[in-house]
């Protein structure tokens, strides 16, 4: 990395913090209290308005269009996060974990862990 530039670690850090600081605000100053006052159906449902979106810019192609609804989801997709005591680094541990796997291997193994718990 350049010098001054961060890391987009770094960048959801900063995000995840400031969501956290301000989910029990003044839900008529702040877009993120207001949010959280309505429960989580509503983060729920901003989450998949944000995804639908983020389709429908990638059916289109339209590159610029594709970040911006992409980071709409990614910053609802935080307040998820918070609502559970998750942090993005927990997100991002999980990836690693999951680097080098064949997304195959990956489905196999959950797929068999999903029937032990079934007890099956």
């Amino acid at each position: 990395m350049a010098a001054g530039e961060t890391s987009g670690n770094d960048v959801l850090a900063r995000l995840a913090a400031v969501v956290a600081s301000r989910r029990g605000g003044n839900p008529d100053q702040s877009y993120v209290a207001r949010l959280f006052s309505k429960g989580p159906d509503a983060i729920l449902k901003k989450i998949g308005e944000e995804a639908t979106e983020t389709v429908m810019a990638a059916k289109d192609g339209d590159g610029s269009r594709i970040v911006a609804e992409m980071a709409d989801l990614w910053f609802h997709c935080l307040l998820a996060l918070e609502a559970h005591g998750l942090k993005p680094q927990d997100v991002l541990d999980e990836l690693a974990r999951r680097e080098g796997l064949s997304g195959l291997e990956e489905f196999a193994r959950r797929k068999a862990g999903q029937r032990e718990k079934e007890g099956l």
